[in-house]
């Protein structure tokens, strides 16, 4: 019988003895092979009805100590099959680095193992491509690789399977990077029970950035030169490595740059990463301005005006000394604590506390009052001020006109406070809210009605509460006679505030590579201070590992596009460059939901018929933007708010499919769906394929990139070059490749043609 191969959810990969006969499949992260003939479980096809192995949790424990990393990685497995299982492990180790001290323990004993050089790994790897038939190791080659002796897996049982190892991690300039290879584990059966990564950091100098790119980590500080790294996820896929960029400097801000370039014609992209010092000295903290604007019209009664009661409270008992503050409570008519302004201490907080016990819902909702009389009390432009401003409603009373309303915050503001607005269930008036937001430097939290105001209020207070850096400015410098790097596009752009314990994530585009150097400046309490950077923005198009960065660009790109089509109105350029933004990089959102169509073709061709199709489709499922209130318009404003702020580069499907997007029929928005999830990653990948800086979409049976979507297999078979998978062309294609392009060949599904154009010429791969 011919030798099938499996892939699925551990950490490890399973080779199945040739010869030994499985009643079903067996499913576990890497290779699995053995005798049968079981279909290949992956996404891009329907598992097979029945699943004898479970993953039942995947575990990476370690220490990193400067650039020494010590990894320890434990997987759990149950066989839920009748028959023993024989197996041997084999492991696709770190790219980069040196990889020492590797050992393997199961259920407590030892096993010898055999580490591989990348030379002889190669062969290793194309040799079960070749024996099994499929093309998913082709991620690995270019790797090393840990293969394990065989040992029995009775029916029934549970085992553990720990390997440990350490490697040397790669640092640029100050930067240091660590990456743990999880992809693999997207081709699965099934989801993983529980993943979890604990990372304890210890630096000889100051750690200052954290930043993961590929998943939303949690970061607990332990002084300037410990961190603990976390990362729990139950029932999941992974579908792109664990990545972890750290850096290590003394002084109180640091900032670094990571660059990448997909195409030597086109703009470059970069990602500033910049701290403050982890805790500010209490003579160096800067003094704050917080008013709060509260809601107590008849709508508010019952549980919301008690939260929001118990929000005011937060906020007082939370402020400094010498911080200024203010409460304005509004329905009908507009109050006021103080008539201006209130320095901070036990005094005014006591009287402050007992003003909002007395605090009672009741009448009608004057936002343009409320907001105008708040707003004329900030005349400090030195000191950093923040509005919280909260309303569940409509403006009902005095001045009731959306745009009138905000333009009247946006010309009372004259000491350029940073608005948090609060929408407190689906009655809100979204639009304004983002509206006054957006015009007044802040951002915008929606309440849903099951939520507790209080909490939102405490996450965002908890986050400006302690201002670092205030007013602070980034300047890129551009060479002597102006001929050095000269970006453009950042998100976000304008001044803003550091924050105690907050990191800054800044990207745009550059279009001369080169050195840079990079001013931050800004106030530290009441002195001016500049902060100088060195930077590289590279003219290399090979930094594959980097591609993140062009997503990231492009996702906050796509929420600016949104919240400007939100704002102002339709504006067809804009929804070209959303579509063409969406397609490039396989951002799925709920108004290009056709890109995860197999009937649409992701055509980039501005005047094709494709791209017009897509178009008007967009501007239909833009129509979703023109409510206003209720639960629809909450999802909306989520998605936007969401995308702008991502900190993330993503995997396929992008950032929708874990954002509160509307569900989708037909590619189309859904009225009264709006909590349901678009579709999770497993459903997106179907259709949509990341393959570091190339996204695929399957159309059909065949996989297109947007640069071979408009090639006709038929029409331009001429300039098409066809190669048989698995034959001897077949090989010789992948030994003439990079890594990142033997990444994009591992993306061909069974039964599925592949279309793709490199180096200049088109192949379809059969």
């Amino acid at each position: 019988m011919s030798a099938r191969r499996f892939l699925s959810s551990g950490l490890m990969t399973l080779c199945l003895l040739s010869g030994f006969l499985v009643a079903n499949a067996a499913f576990g992260q890497g290779v699995l092979i053995w005798d049968g003939p079981v279909p290949l479980p992956r996404p891009h096809m329907p598992p097979p009805p029945q699943a004898n192995y479970r993953i039942t949790h995947i575990g990476v424990e370690g220490r990193i100590q400067d650039q020494i990393a010590d990894i320890q990685i434990s997987q759990t497995f149950h066989n839920c099959g009748s028959r023993v299982i024989e197996a041997q492990f084999v492991f696709p180790l770190p790219e980069g680095g040196a990889i020492d001290q590797l050992t393997l323990m199961v259920n407590g004993h030892e096993l010898s193992g055999k580490l591989m050089n990348r030379d002889e790994a190669r062969r290793r790897y194309e040799a079960i491509v070749r024996a099994n038939r499929d093309p998913a190791l082709l991620e690995w080659i270019g790797h090393g690789m840990f293969q394990t002796s065989v040992f029995p897996i009775p029916a029934g049982e549970t085992r553990t399977v720990t390997l440990h190892y350490s490697q040397l991690l790669k640092r640029d300039h100050d930067l240091t990077e660590f990456v743990f290879p999880l992809s693999t584990a997207k081709y699965t059966a099934g989801p993983i029970d529980e993943l979890s990564v604990n990372l304890a950091i210890n630096s000889s100098t100051t750690l200052k950035n954290l930043y993961s790119p590929s998943h939303d980590i949690g970061i607990k500080r332990n002084g300037k030169k410990r961190a603990n790294i976390s990362l729990s996820q139950k029932h999941v896929v992974p579908t792109s490595d664990f990545r972890l960029y750290f850096d290590t400097k003394e002084g109180n801000v640091s900032a670094n740059v990571l660059s990448f370039k997909d195409d030597s014609k086109e703009d470059g992209y970069f990602l500033l990463l910049a701290s403050p010092e982890i805790k500010a000295a209490m003579e160096e903290r800067v003094a704050k301005t917080v008013l709060f604007v509260v809601d107590k019209s008849g709508s508010m009664s019952g549980k919301k005006i008690e939260q929001a009661r118990d929000a005011l409270k937060f906020v007082l008992n939370n402020l400094r000394k010498d911080d200024l503050f203010n409460i304005v409570a509004y329905d009908s008519k507009v109050e006021e604590f103080r008539p201006e302004l209130e320095r901070y201490n036990d005094e005014t907080r006591e009287e402050a506390l007992a003003y909002v016990d007395g605090i009672y819902a009741g009448g009608g909702t004057n936002i343009h009052e409320a907001l105008s009389r708040g707003l004329a009390m900030l005349k400090d432009n030195d000191r950093p001020t923040y509005v919280l401003f909260l309303t569940d409603g409509r403006p009902t009373n005095g001045i009731t006109n959306e745009t009138q309303i905000a333009s009247t915050a946006k010309t009372a503001n004259t000491c350029r406070a940073r608005m948090m607005a609060f929408g407190v269930g689906h009655d809100v008036n979204s639009r304004l809210l983002d509206r006054i937001s957006r015009d007044g430097f802040g951002t915008s939290e929606y309440v849903t009605p099951d939520e507790d105001i209080e909490e939102h209020v405490a996450k965002i207070y908890n986050r400006i509460s302690s201002p670092v850096l205030s007013h602070a400015k980034v300047a890129f410098d551009s060479g002597e006679g102006g001929k050095g790097p000269k970006v453009s596009r950042l998100y976000p752009d304008g001044e803003f505030d550091l924050f105690e314990g907050e990191q800054l994530v800044i990207v745009g585009r550059y279009k001369r590579a080169g050195d840079v150097t990079i001013k931050l400046t800004g106030k530290v309490g009441n002195r001016q201070e500049t902060y100088t950077f060195d930077g590289e923005l590279t003219d290399e198009t090979n930094r594959q590992s980097r591609a993140f960065v062009a997503k990231l660009w492009a996702t906050r790109r796509i929420g600016e596009l949104i919240d400007e089509l939100d704002l102002h109105g339709r504006n067809q350029e804009l929804v070209d460059e959303l579509i063409a933004l969406s397609t490039k990089h396989g951002i799925l959102t709920p108004y290009t939901s056709f890109l995860a169509d197999e009937t649409t073709v992701p055509s980039l061709a501005m005047d094709g018929a494709a791209f017009s199709s897509n178009s008007a489709v967009a501007r239909d499922n833009l129509q979703a933007l023109e409510a206003e209130s209720g639960a629809d318009a909450f999802a909306q404003r989520a998605i936007k708010q969401n995308l702008k702020q991502s900190n993330r580069g993503g995997a396929a499907g992008g950032y929708s499919a874990q954002l509160p997007a509307p569900a989708l029929a037909g590619g189309r928005p859904v009225p009264g769906n709006a909590a349901q999830p678009v579709s999770g990653p497993v459903q997106v990948e179907e259709v949509i394929r990341n393959s570091g800086v190339q996204t695929l979409y399957k159309r059909g049976k065949l996989v297109v990139t947007p640069e071979t979507a408009e090639v006709d297999v038929e029409k331009d078979k001429d300039q098409i070059q066809v190669v048989q998978r698995f034959s001897d062309d077949y090989f010789k294609l992948i030994a003439a490749n990079t890594i990142s392009e033997n990444n994009l060949l591992s993306q061909q599904g069974p039964e599925e043609n592949l279309l793709v154009k490199l180096r200049g010429q088109v192949y379809l791969i059969e």
